[in-house]
């Protein structure tokens, strides 16, 4: 049979054609049941070369029965949602979002699939790719209409949170589920964030919900990518890049040549987690900052309201997490924006490590975050790096009085680790920031360093050197016996003596192993390593730079290389020390080196019986090695 020209049994219908009646009649035949228009409409909505005229026609349809659409009819409200909508004509897109804002105001049952279809195209649509006669999934990262279809959804969830008060009550536990795996690719993850992000400005009860969400899918990657991990896995890549080239330089054929790109040169990291964790930074401290900037100024108000909602979430979700390296960096980028804003967050940080409502272990991170930050943060003048230490010093002190006369007056992490942790910070604190304190006035300077008292920190029973990173202790000695303040070494030497090796007998032989680490610490603002966010943190960075001025002797010099991966930013770069096996016994033995760098007359000069009994020391120990020399030979 042909209808002008055209096969109507071998060809698909015309789409202008309609099959059964009205929607109206539909549902009145299903009512009596009557299925087979009901079945027919169904598929007629579901056919993917559905025309738009079609789809005008079935939604105005709709709408004018939509309060006969309860929940009787649910599968066909479903069916009716999943209408290829998006991209279409603006005909179109009026049409569905005026049919959606009907639907949710006369029948609020359908709120949530409504949303979950939102939701559900906050992501590239997924498309199958064939690879040698195979079907891969991959998603469509080449559609031009992307960012207009994310629109229209941004469009659709703001009319329907207009017409219905409690969207955001429904709208999150939605957000969450549907939110992608943390291995899904780096496009996928950018658009649902990006999204999420773009929700939390419209809605913005929910934003501390999301900046909740986004941070812990952050932190799953960040610590599942530690930075030496990442550092070494760039540096292979530049290596084999380079060696590639070279011999490729004999290569004649132009089109192989070409092909290869220098790692160096580009943004995109090697390691394919810091990949994802890198845009997802980029995403999330571009939006800090548009949200605390209107036309290129700071907003304070809206500042404010944003660093409420992150420091919530650090509260929950940041401080308990050890050993993350870059996902902290959102408050630090917040912080930089007002002085007054970092001057809070180093307030909450002491406030927190002064707390005896709160578990050791979040104090101890709150010390290590706040020694950090003083440390690493170059926008914090001198006055403020001064004000900290005249809260965290004291506290130190009044500490050593609670315990000297007490029966717990001795070392132990699990008794006073808060304690270490807040010397370990004024250390960390003093190297990176001395020379700030005595420049201008060199003698002010020192009656400040004087003032502190840091000799009986040093010195007190509880003895911190023995806990903290000996990279810290070894510079923090070397710093403060050029400034005459304190002196560490013989301290340092006598806790070397009475670490006492563990043999592990599982393996057996004289394998021992020594824990460089105790405090099992880590400084949260260490240097920055992934590519493309660091260009906005790198200005607001203080990079270590080595105290040329200090003279540090050599034997001091190779303590601090061997108990860290020395490099030109950082004598601290990715340390994070294990436990390690030494073989065969271990004597500790002061070199000639060591004794004559410190001169007995130095120590003399100081007109302390305290420092001239330190001096004495070192004849003891001139005497105590050469018995041992003979007692080895």
């Amino acid at each position: 049979m042909e209808i002008e020209g055209r096969d109507f049994i071998n060809t698909s219908p015309l789409k202008t054609v309609r099959f059964g009646g009205n929607v109206v009649a539909t549902l009145a035949k299903f009512k009596q049941g009557d299925t087979s228009d009901y079945e027919l409409l169904k598929h007629q909505l579901a056919d993917p070369d559905i025309k738009d005229a079609q789809i005008i026609n079935w939604l105005q349809e709709f709408r004018n029965c939509v309060t006969q659409l309860s929940k009787d009819h649910e599968q066909l409200i479903y069916v009716a949602l999943r209408l290829p909508w998006l991209g279409r004509s603006p005909a179109v897109v009026e049409e569905y979002l005026a049919f959606l804002s009907n639907l949710v105001s006369a029948q609020t049952v359908y709120l949530r699939a409504c949303l979950k279809m939102v939701v559900s195209n906050f992501t590239p649509k997924r498309v199958k790719i064939c690879e040698g006669g195979v079907d891969i999934s991959d998603s469509d990262d080449d559609d031009e209409n992307l960012p207009r279809n994310f629109d229209q959804c941004h469009q659709a969830l703001q009319l329907i949170s207009r017409y219905v008060p409690s969207t955001s009550r429904f709208l999150m536990p939605i957000l969450i589920e549907n939110f992608p795996f943390v291995q899904k690719s780096s496009r996928t993850l950018e658009c649902y964030v990006h999204n999420l992000l773009r929700v939390a400005v419209y809605i913005p009860s929910l934003r501390r919900d999301v900046l909740e969400l986004i941070i812990s899918r952050m932190l799953k990657l960040d610590v599942s990518a530690p930075r030496g991990e990442i550092e070494e896995v760039e540096e292979n890549a530049v290596q084999q890049e380079m060696k590639g080239e070279e011999e490729g330089l004999f290569d004649m054929d132009e089109d192989v040549c070409s092909v290869k790109s220098s790692p160096e040169g580009t943004n995109v990291m090697v390691h394919p987690v810091a990949e994802r964790l890198d845009t997802l930074m980029v995403v999330l401290l571009a939006f800090i900052k548009d949200m605390c900037h209107v036309n290129g100024c700071l907003d304070v108000e809206r500042t404010k309201d944003l660093y409420k909602d992150l420091v919530c979430v650090f509260d929950k979700l940041i401080l308990p997490t050890h050993a993350s390296c870059h996902v902290q960096y959102a408050l630090f980028y917040l912080c930089s924006f007002r002085l007054a804003l970092a001057e809070a967050f180093l307030e909450h940080l002491w406030k927190l490590l002064q707390s005896l409502s709160h578990p050791a272990v979040l104090r101890q991170s709150a010390a290590g975050y706040m020694g950090s930050f003083l440390a690493r943060a170059n926008f914090l003048p001198v006055a403020t790096v001064r004000a900290c230490l005249d809260l965290l010093v004291p506290w130190l002190h009044l500490y050593i009085d609670s315990q000297d006369s007490g029966s717990r007056a001795y070392c132990d992490i699990t008794l006073h680790g808060p304690f270490y942790n807040a010397c370990q910070a004024v250390f960390y604190t003093l190297l990176f920031r001395h020379r700030n304190i005595l420049e201008g006035d060199m003698k002010k300077g020192l009656a400040y360093l004087q003032g502190l008292n840091l000799e009986r920190i040093v010195m007190c029973q509880l003895n911190p050197l023995k806990v903290c990173l000996p990279a810290v202790t070894n510079m923090f000695a070397a710093i403060t016996r050029k400034y005459q303040l304190v002196f560490c070494y013989t301290i340092i030497e006598r806790n070397n003596r009475h670490v006492l090796p563990v043999v592990r007998s599982s393996v057996g032989g004289d394998c021992v192993s020594t824990n460089t680490n105790p405090l099992d610490s880590f400084f949260p603002f260490d240097p920055y390593v992934l590519k493309r966010s660091s260009k906005l943190i790198e200005p607001l960075y203080q990079v270590w730079e080595e105290p040329a001025d200090t003279e540090v002797d050599t034997v001091t010099t190779k303590r601090v290389r061997q108990c860290s991966d020395a490099d030109e930013d950082d004598f601290l770069r990715g340390e994070t020390p294990e436990t390690k096996g030494v073989m065969g016994p271990s004597f500790p033995i002061i070199t000639e080196e060591k004794y004559q760098s410190e001169p007995f007359g130095t120590i003399y000069n100081h007109h302390s019986i305290k420092n001239l009994l330190q001096g004495a020391k070192y004849y003891v120990h001139k005497v105590y090695n050469a018995w041992l020399e003979l007692f080895i030979l």
